[in-house]
């Protein structure tokens, strides 16, 4: 007999049971109720692109993750490593169909071969909205107000959006003579929170050749403090003579008055000059979401502008903007939170099956309560009733159905609130009635 093979998983991967894959799939509805409803349309590209398609698009510390190689046929292929490349190579291809502007949304799996960490993996799934041919800070606003919006759906409360410009910080890389050095002092910015100043200053040097002075007045900026008014109001003083400055300043302003305008609480959105984003793409406005609950997680809907990144598939301007909510890490915040329902059946009601003979009955009446709308799970046996209860409330159905022969002659059944452990008797009419009132109580 052949020796077995040991079942496991790649390092950087996991498995997805019933207990995360349920709430999983209901953030991903939330998600995708959410985008619709500020009219974004739903699109899929392949796992696999051209190497050259996604290579050398979001700096070279990000090619180093992509995951690449040769197919049966000798080309050189790579799994996409974010949905936003993709949809610029897309987007090239397909504009004269779609028209501008177009707003899209995509979820799916992308792959990047980087270290694994707290809420980090190597297979994640990215849930990404974007708006692609409009330079309208209007667009711009309205990504904050989608993230807004999504993480109010998806069950939160305490979260704060940060919010920069990518025109402010290059606008002063320009002041300091450092304009062609932006894309690695801008990638070394992107650490601070996670390596700290100094390791930023070194990185700084020896990436860009930024002298320590030039390095600390970067980092004097990221480090400005105060409300949104007076980061607003100090940036005009210091950097508003710079045309380049001056406009994402402008743009800050508009966006942080039109959210305010739109009913966001203030408090929502954050002014944080210290947000670059690592890719090598972004423009302008740049997004990064935390949950003030569990900060340590890392942002979990981030995005940007990006003016530029079509253009390397198309001769057309196709200036585009959106973000990226980060599922897995989400969900892995949601798990260390206890905000995930112990739940292992998508299905809130279970047909106790008390007696074989009348298996018929259990799967009328599951079936006339599906058509109404409410899951139902048949017990496949008939075993004792005790048992068949253990089960679901170890799965954490909400409702148990029982009848046996005495409740079958007088033509009802009992409804069995399991968390509440109460139970009643009612007609087999009032079935979908009774389940209801148990299901809205929580």
């Amino acid at each position: 007999m052949a020796d077995l093979i040991q079942p496991r998983t790649l390092r950087g991967f996991r498995d997805y049971l019933p207990a995360l894959m349920i709430p999983r799939e209901h953030l991903l509805e939330q998600a995708r109720r959410v985008y619709r409803s500020y009219g974004y349309a739903p699109i899929d590209t392949p796992a696999l692109e051209y190497l050259e398609i996604l290579g050398g698009k979001a700096g070279e510390e990000s090619d180093k993750l992509i995951y690449h190689f040769k197919d049966h046929g000798g080309r050189e292929v790579a799994l996409r490593f974010d949905l936003t490349v993709p949809f610029a190579r897309f987007a090239a291809q397909y504009i004269n169909q779609l028209g501008t502007p177009f707003k899209r949304y995509h979820m799916g799996p992308v792959w990047r071969g980087e270290n694994t960490g707290h809420g980090r993996y190597r297979e994640f799934w990215q849930c990404d909205f974007d708006t692609i041919g409009v330079t309208s800070n209007a667009s711009d606003i309205e990504v904050a107000l989608v993230i807004h919006d999504l993480m109010r759906a998806l069950g939160f409360e305490r979260f704060e959006i940060r919010i920069n410009n990518r025109l402010v910080l290059n606008g002063l890389l320009e002041e300091m003579g450092l304009a062609k050095q932006g894309a690695p002092l801008l990638r070394a910015l992107d650490k601070l929170p996670k390596i700290g100043a100094e390791a930023v200053m070194a990185e700084m040097a020896e990436k860009a050749g930024a002298s320590r002075a030039q390095a600390e007045r970067i980092l004097a900026l990221a480090a400005m403090q105060g409300n949104n008014r007076e980061i607003l109001t100090r940036l005009e003083r210091e950097f508003g003579t710079n045309p380049r400055a001056a406009d994402g300043i402008a743009r800050l302003r508009e966006l942080v008055t039109v959210v305010r305008d739109a009913g966001i609480a203030e408090e929502r959105i954050r002014l944080d000059l210290s947000i670059a984003r690592g890719l090598d793409y972004y423009t302008g406005t740049v997004y990064e979401t935390f949950l003030t609950d569990k900060p340590d997680i890392g942002s979990v809907c981030s995005g940007g502008r990006y003016d530029n990144l079509a253009s390397l598939y198309t001769k057309q301007v196709l200036p585009g903007v959106g973000a990226s909510l980060g599922l897995d890490r989400l969900l892995a915040a949601m798990e260390e939170l206890g905000l995930l329902p112990k739940v292992c059946t998508p299905a809130p009601v279970l047909v106790v099956q008390f007696a074989a003979e009348y298996v018929g009955a259990y799967q009328h009446m599951a079936r006339q309560l599906r058509g109404e709308g409410i899951g139902v799970e048949v017990y496949p046996e008939a075993k004792k009733v005790g048992q068949q209860l253990k089960y679901a409330e170890a799965r954490g159905f909400r409702v148990a159905l029982i009848a046996g022969p005495d409740e079958f002659a007088q033509g009802m059944w009992q409804v069995k609130d399991l968390q509440r452990r109460e139970q009643i008797n009612v007609p087999a009419t009032e079935v979908a009635a009774a389940i209801r009132k148990v299901l809205s109580i929580t």
